[in-house]
């Protein structure tokens, strides 16, 4: 950005720099439509600049005797009490104008101050070091009510740039004998001291926040005046009295309950006066709401918890009857439809056997053979120590003491069955053998008996 608020520190405005002509920099902003315009007359041309001190906390006009040209984010330096003071430009050229008149402020003034010069190095190296010592005072100042028992609260503290001056900021609901505070400030501070006092709305336009809309505050963008506001607001809007959907940031009823009152009353005043209540064959009828966008007022019937909404005609006309001591059969209450197609609500339908599940069924299948394959695979383990590697069946717990006997070599052919038995031809058929016992003799060749 193009301002020292920023971070970049830098005072020539916004050119290339940033956006400051958007007044993301300040409260309380007035954009200048007409800067891009050329003026013919630079004799008639505005010679007042309004200046902002604080990030738009405050602002004030001053007069531009050497018709400098300025930009919008430029720091100059201005007379101050006894001293000088450093602020931003925040408006220049012919929307000044416009800006005194609405603040009740002339032009000519004899008393307007005066812009002394740009501000230089050693202004912004005075400014910053005022500044820096604004959290220390104000922490400082509110021990010090704290201490004296004063029922105030200090909610900002302005050093001037030269840091001769302090303006600080209270609010209290009674009046402050603060002259005990205002000599502590002197001595400890060094400074001349201004108590200004200023009200809840303005404490919050201070600080700043977010409102229940979403949006920043209206008080710390740009509003700037504050109107008194009271229930009677909400009740020409039919709000419901509640306190605290009706209280802003600052504890007091919201302002923007004021910005569409006006166009509430313009619009009640096609509605009948006196028709609080209408007489019925029923009972007496007792008006709820004033609908201002389809002009239809709800009544509501003893021992009925219904609403009837009836136009603004039936209203009058049952009126008249009322007048000439008649009570009315029926309102005659309007049909209310909404703008929306009616959505029919889907009929029950028995899908019990419509719905096939074998793409899923086939998935199950699928994954349970997967994971019955990834089990056996983990309890058969493998041996690759010869050609036959069958799965030792034996138990998980038992080791498998074919592969640990050490390989000595051939056997020798040292007895009977050691070796391979020669193959004489076949062996003849000469009927049953006698079981004579077991034959230990070994077997060289085919057997006679």
């Amino acid at each position: 950005m193009g301002c020292g608020s920023c971070g970049t520190g830098t005072p020539n405005g916004c050119k290339s720099n940033g956006g400051c002509s958007t007044g993301g920099c300040n409260r309380l902003n007035v954009h200048d439509w007409l800067r891009d315009l050329p003026i013919d007359d630079t004799a008639a041309q505005c010679k007042v600049v309004e200046v902002s001190f604080k990030q738009g906390s405050r602002k004030e006009f001053f007069k531009n005797p050497s018709l400098q040209h300025f930009e919008k984010g430029d720091y100059v330096t201005v007379e101050g009490v006894n001293g000088f003071d450093l602020g931003e430009v925040s408006l220049t050229g012919e929307l000044v104008r416009i800006q005194l008149k609405k603040r009740g402020t002339d032009e000519f003034s004899p008393e307007m101050k005066k812009i002394l010069r740009p501000s230089n190095e050693r202004d912004l190296e005075t400014y910053h070091i005022s500044k820096e010592r604004e959290p220390a005072i104000l922490a400082r100042s509110r021990a010090a009510a704290r201490n004296l028992r004063l029922e105030m609260k200090l909610s900002e503290v302005e050093l001037q740039a030269d840091g001769k001056k302090g303006t600080f900021f209270y609010t209290a609901d009674d009046r402050i004998d603060f002259r005990e505070l205002i000599r502590t400030f002197a001595g400890e501070f060094k400074v001349k001291v201004e108590m200004r006092q200023i009200g809840i709305r303005q404490e919050a336009a201070k600080v700043g926040g977010i409102g229940s809309c979403g949006r920043e505050l209206c008080c710390s963008t740009w509003l700037h005046d504050f109107k008194s506001v009271n229930t009677t607001a909400a009740r020409y809007q039919n709000l419901s009295i509640n306190q605290t959907k009706l209280s802003g940031q600052c504890g007091r009823l919201k302002c923007c309950l004021n910005f569409e009152l006006d166009t509430y009353l313009d619009a009640l005043q096609g509605f009948p006066d006196y028709a609080d209540t209408l007489q019925t064959v029923m009972g007496q009828a007792f008006l709820i709401k004033k609908d201002i966008f389809k002009n239809l007022m709800w009544y509501t019937l003893p021992n009925n918890t219904k609403h009837f909404p009836l136009t603004i005609d039936r209203v009058i006309e049952i009126k008249q009857l009322n007048k000439q001591g008649v009570a009315v059969e029926e309102l005659q209450a309007v049909e209310i439809t909404s703008g929306k197609p009616k959505e029919e609500e889907p009929a029950f339908v028995d899908v019990v056997g419509q719905i096939s599940l074998r793409s899923l069924e086939k998935n199950d299948r699928r994954r349970r053979d997967q994971q019955r394959n990834a089990n056996n695979n983990d309890r058969r383990p493998m041996n690759n120590n010869g050609p036959n590697n069958r799965p030792d069946n034996r138990g998980d717990n038992r080791p498998d003491n074919r592969n640990m006997r050490p390989n000595n070599g051939p056997r020798p052919n040292n007895g009977p069955n050691n070796g391979p038995r020669p193959n004489n031809g076949p062996r003849p058929n000469n009927g049953p053998r006698p079981n004579n016992g077991p034959s230990n003799r070994p077997d060289n060749g085919p057997s006679n008996n």
